[in-house]
């Protein structure tokens, strides 16, 4: 059940409104379900010998307003409280007798009409569809004063989480006042009319915020905004200094022909400049060390270096979200940032699902809990190296060195939902789990020709070899950890892995502790493919099984068993250069 509510001035007008036919002839059958007293005229059933709905519906306005004519000049400018409110779909359908309690116990938990108060406001309650009322009061009571109405959404919202639980109606999960703005109705039909796949504010929402991932200066942001084919203003005081910005869609524009401009504090509370300014100065990608875990490795792509690298700090990132320490979050924004460079940079064949991972992680990277030692350079670094590496198809990524990564992220964006949770930030919560089956679906996408190779390969082992390695596995993994259907089959892209690590020097029993000890495998949906990926990650062996392996050369180091590692860093590259247009199809800038 989902209240939205808003403050007007004309009474008679939100009437007329409600008891018309709508704006696209979706009103059907308007009339009171609730009012003040009970007796207030109905102008969608005025039962009257000679019924006149447009008299009856005047009648109605000059009742409510009578406390509002009564104060003069002391009333409210804006006197008329609005509030819609709407059950979910899937709901049943609430009788007129339940929309007027529904009705009733809201302005009460907003204190325009407490119950038993004879001095309460007047209002209203009118329903012309099956899933919502609109609830119309006037903001003056009995007495002539303001009714006291400090946080009126946030009270209105808790009322229908205790109705909805009443009821029996879906419960939704509370927000916390974090969330990005969503498109109004005008905003909705718009689209609609328009014939657009989304409304212009979520299209430039998620542009602003890819042109900040990895971002290493304001002057860099902006021009990644023009790149990316966004209209541009930036607000500057007196001074000349920049306080905020405005952004605008090409062709979007107003019935007077000029452009929509949305601030960037309208399209989420992270996006305004004050709050971009500070991450930029938590997280500076500048001057960031080189890493030395895929510096000795020129054979392979940037695209491939910049994601093996990036692999390492997200397990990092994920062993402090699992820290329960409230500097984790932090790293949620620069997660963010990583989940917007690796959709960027992705083939088409995994862009789809790993872009959905990142519009839904965008709601868990905000919440009310502020980390007062931010560093998130390294993964702010990560982002920037990946974006600038560019696009990863075609230069010596076949699908491998994303799904290394992607693996990592699955278990990063369930450590999230794990702090989230924690702390009963419900929303954040749940689109860290919706983040977490995107990126699943993408790494079995990314997965499926590598793993393949690697199962092959390790089929094609001599029986002795296998053998041995399989008993590797069955030594180091608990029974429950294997699982059920994790057969000598099942493993055999875990045995070609070790076998590969051995050849290239490593010892493949501390080799396999250490990425089991490297954090927990609970929450993995196969534990083979994460020790997988985390093995080829710890021994330097290319994402793509088909590459030659190699001895490691003179520096390389080798694996211990131990969980205490140094993840490495990314060094930022080149600065970016123009990319395409088009907002919502914009290259990687590199």
């Amino acid at each position: 059940m989902v209240p939205k509510i808003r403050r007007g001035s004309r009474t008679h007008g939100l009437l007329v409104y409600l008891y018309g036919p709508g704006k696209r002839d979706e009103h059907i059958d308007p009339h009171l379900v609730g009012s003040w007293d009970g007796f207030a005229p109905d102008p969608g059933r005025d039962t009257s010998p000679d019924p006149d709905p447009k008299i009856t519906l005047a009648r109605l306005a000059a009742a409510l307003d009578l406390r509002v004519k009564q104060a003069g000049t002391t009333a409210p400018a804006e006197h008329v409280w609005h509030c819609s409110v709407r059950t979910d779909p899937g709901d049943r359908t609430l009788t007129d007798a339940e929309w007027n309690t529904v009705a009733q116990r809201l302005v009460h938990a907003v204190n325009l009409a407490p119950e038993g108060d004879p001095d309460g406001c007047r209002w209203v309650a009118v329903r012309h569809a099956d899933d919502h009322i609109h609830i119309l009061a006037t903001v003056v009571r009995g007495d002539l004063r303001r009714p006291r109405m400090n946080y009126d959404f946030k009270k209105a919202q808790a009322e229908c989480r205790r109705i909805e639980k009443e009821m029996g109606l879906r419960r939704l999960k509370p927000g916390d006042g974090t969330g990005a703005k969503t498109p109004t109705s005008a905003e909705r039909f718009k689209t609609e009319r328009t014939g657009r796949p989304e409304a212009p504010r979520e299209t430039l929402r998620e542009a602003v915020r890819q042109a900040l991932a990895g971002t290493a200066s304001e002057e860099e942001f902006f021009t990644r905004l023009h790149e990316a084919g966004l209209r541009v203003k930036i607000r500057n005081a007196p001074s000349g200094d920049a306080i905020g910005y405005n952004v605008a869609l090409p062709g979007d524009r107003n019935r007077h022909g000029e452009p929509i401009w949305y601030p960037g504090s309208k399209l989420a509370p992270d996006l305004s400049l004050p709050k971009i300014r500070q991450r930029l100065a938590d997280g500076t990608t500048d001057q960031m060390p080189s890493s030395a875990a895929t510096s000795n490795r020129p054979d392979w792509s940037p695209p491939v270096r910049e994601r093996r690298s990036a692999t390492g700090i997200a397990e990092r990132a994920a062993i402090v979200l699992d820290s329960d320490d409230d500097e984790a979050a932090a790293q949620l924004v620069g997660i963010g940032e990583l989940l917007d460079a690796v959709a960027q940079t992705s083939p088409a064949a995994t862009r789809a699902e790993l872009g959905a991972a990142a519009r839904a992680f965008e709601r868990a990277t905000r919440s009310h809990v502020r980390a007062e030692r931010a560093d998130i350079r390294a993964i702010r670094s990560a982002a920037r190296g990946i974006i600038q590496a560019g696009s990863a198809l075609g230069r010596g990524e076949d699908g491998g060195t994303t799904a290394m990564l992607v693996s990592t992220l699955v278990l990063v964006a369930l450590a999230a939902a794990r702090w989230h949770s924690a702390r009963g930030h419900a929303q954040q919560a749940h689109a860290s789990r919706q983040t977490a089956e995107h990126l699943r679906a993408a790494y079995r996408q990314a997965a499926a020709t590598p793993m393949q190779a690697l199962r092959d390969q390790g089929r094609a082992l001599p029986e002795a070899e296998r053998r041995t390695h399989q008993a590797t596995i069955r030594a180091a993994l608990p029974e429950a950890a294997l699982r059920a259907d994790s057969s000598s089959t099942k493993t055999d892209a875990l045995a070609a892995t070790l076998a590969q690590a051995e050849q290239t020097g490593h010892d493949p029993k501390a080799l396999l502790q250490q990425a089991i000890d490297m954090r927990e495998l609970d929450t993995a949906e196969d534990v083979n493919d994460v020790l997988v990926w985390r093995l080829r990650h710890l021994a330097q062996l290319p994402a793509h099984p088909g590459e030659a392996t190699r001895r490691p050369q003179a520096g390389t180091i080798q694996s211990k068993p131990s969980a205490n590692r140094t993840i490495p860093q990314t060094a930022p590259t080149a600065a970016p250069r123009p990319a395409a247009s088009d907002p919502r199809n914009c290259p990687p800038r590199r």
